[in-house]
């Protein structure tokens, strides 16, 4: 249902949130999102333009959220790169459907509970979930640390 571009969207503000005040160049972030570096270039900057993240040109610079992670949910990332698009008028622009038949009735309300669900859920909540797994992580990291450029350990502040 996700398209790529918001998955890695996904991605990219996840990473970002867990490394509060740590600019991350687009070469980190794609290395540990798994993201190709140019279509992660991409996103970056419809992230940039939507307000979500903001980028520091320089040595020591990168990309970083704009707000805090407790800020964002996981449906302003999705509708900053690619919109969940609901339902209004009959997709077959059938005259007599003057409001949407049951079936795609049924379709648009799914759409509507996947935006509540989205809405309801911060990058913060992802990054302190209490699962194992942990997002972005190959094996388990400790939640109350993030990762520096390098990729080094570094409590969070």
């Amino acid at each position: 249902m996700l398209s790529k571009t918001a998955e890695y969207a996904l991605r990219a503000i996840t990473c970002m949130g867990g490394q509060i005040g740590i600019p991350a160049s687009a070469d980190l972030l794609a290395e540990k999102t798994k993201v190709p570096r140019r279509y992660l270039t991409r996103v970056l900057q419809e992230l940039a333009s939507k307000g979500l993240v903001q980028s520091r040109p320089g040595p020591g610079g990168g990309y970083e959220l704009k707000r805090k992670p407790k800020e964002i949910t996981i449906l302003d990332t999705v509708n900053a790169v690619s919109p969940i698009e609901r339902i209004q008028t009959c997709p077959l622009g059938l005259q007599s459907h003057n409001d949407l038949c049951p079936l795609h009735d049924a379709i648009d309300k799914a759409y509507a509970a996947t935006e509540a669900a989205f809405a309801s859920v911060s990058i913060q909540d992802l990054i302190d979930a209490t699962s194992p797994v942990h997002p972005l992580c190959e094996s388990q990291c400790s939640s109350g640390s993030s990762h520096d450029r390098t990729g080094s350990r570094r409590a969070r502040e």
